[in-house]
């Protein structure tokens, strides 16, 4: 980071991290400690739709990247692996783990998970002699679901659908169902919905400065990869905070375009106060579990990349008002040091609370004494502008 910081490079995407830890031992704050930026991941308002149709009519949505020209969807036999595992591994569809013969012909119920990507599960399958595939994920996950190019018929669903799928093949003795795709499907009404992977904040390191800033897309991302990864694929489809990153990194290198003179901090800033904070039918964010997402999800909003070209206002921070911030943390000269990588006494600096460094956001802890914080906002659109607060 020094060094890209050395060459003039504008814009780092650093899509990694760990959990939290104190600034003074973290090598990504020591790298930038005035420029970091934590997002969280959303999805986007287009689904690569597939959908199960069982025996019973009734009809459960899911996603998947497979969708072949040509492919006849027909009804066939629905198998459980977990009814008679051949290993302990069988019902998650682990590679050299379904070896019951009755799967040939038929579509198999695979649990996520196990250690087991959702591409090799299809491929188990399908040398198994399954034509099609159904992938239920945890409790956990929601309505979080994965596109992957599967390389049979093969879909994700949520874990409650496949539940009701279960409960229908313990109802009847020949359960058969359909795998039909409709491709990409655009203009979901309750989008953008806050992933189940998406960090939960607020900040372990500083509590005081509420975390996560922005959610951004980052499910079912069509993007380049390498093709030694992939089978020789020059496109892949990835889901995570990681696919969320790059597209917060090309907003900032944008905006960083058309207002070279702005600092971090005020790029930061047009992105949170401008961010959306409903969904496309005007109504709040929703999280995985399809309910009101709390502000620990989504922190400032959904990020609008034209909104934040022209904020108004920015909330700005300059690297040296860091000092008596992080003097306020409590830590030792030493150790704002290694950060700051110049010497300083914080008993020479007055210190501010955390909620006192000039955020676009408020992050107070009840039942601490009373105090005034205050905000200093810059002008950077129209000069001619009046705002009320």
């Amino acid at each position: 980071m020094d060094a890209a910081i050395d060459d003039g490079v504008d814009i780092l995407s650093i899509s990694l991290g760990g959990s939290s830890k104190a600034f003074h031992n973290d090598p990504i704050a020591l790298g930038a400690y005035s420029a970091t930026q934590r997002v969280g991941a959303s999805t986007l308002d287009r689904k690569l739709k597939a959908t199960i149709k069982l025996g019973n009519n009734k009809q459960f949505e899911g996603e998947s990247a497979f969708n072949p020209k040509g492919h006849n969807s027909t009804f066939s036999p629905l198998f459980d692996p977990a009814l008679s595992p051949t290993d302990v591994d069988s019902p998650y569809c682990g590679r050299g783990t379904l070896n019951d013969p009755d799967i040939k012909n038929k579509i198999v119920l695979c649990m996520a998970g196990g250690g087991y990507s959702r591409i090799g599960k299809g491929q188990a399958v399908k040398d198994a002699g399954g034509v099609g595939m159904i992938i239920y994920n945890g409790p956990d996950v929601g309505v979080t679901k994965s596109a992957d190019a599967h390389v049979l018929p093969a879909l994700v669903i949520t874990y409650q659908d496949g539940m009701n799928i279960l409960a229908y093949m313990n109802s009847t003795s020949k359960p058969v169902a359909r795998i039909s795709f409709q491709g990409t499907i655009i203009g979901d009404k309750d989008a953008p919905v806050v992933a189940s992977f998406s960090s939960r904040r607020p900040s372990l390191a500083s509590p005081g400065i509420l975390k996560p800033d922005i959610i951004g897309p980052g499910v079912n991302i069509l993007a380049a990869y390498p093709t030694f990864a992939h089978k020789g694929y020059t496109f892949n489809i990835l889901l995570g905070t990681s696919m969320s990153c790059p597209h917060l990194s090309g907003v900032a290198a944008l905006l960083k375009s058309a207002h070279p003179t702005w600092s971090p901090a005020a790029i930061k800033s047009a992105i949170m106060t401008t961010a959306n904070t409903v969904n496309l039918a005007n109504n709040p964010i929703l999280d995985e579990r399809l309910l009101p997402a709390s502000i620990f999800a989504v922190g400032a909003g959904h990020v609008n990349p034209s909104r934040a070209n022209d904020p108004g206002l920015v909330y700005d921070t300059q690297s040296e008002d860091y000092l008596p911030y992080l003097c306020g943390l409590n830590y030792t000269n030493g150790q704002v040091r290694n950060l700051l990588q110049r010497r300083v006494d914080c008993k020479q600096v007055k210190s501010i609370p955390e909620a006192q460094l000039n955020y676009p956001s408020f992050s107070i802890r009840l039942g601490t004494h009373v105090q005034t914080y205050t905000r200093t906002v810059t002008n950077v659109g129209d000069a001619k502008s009046s705002y009320n607060v």
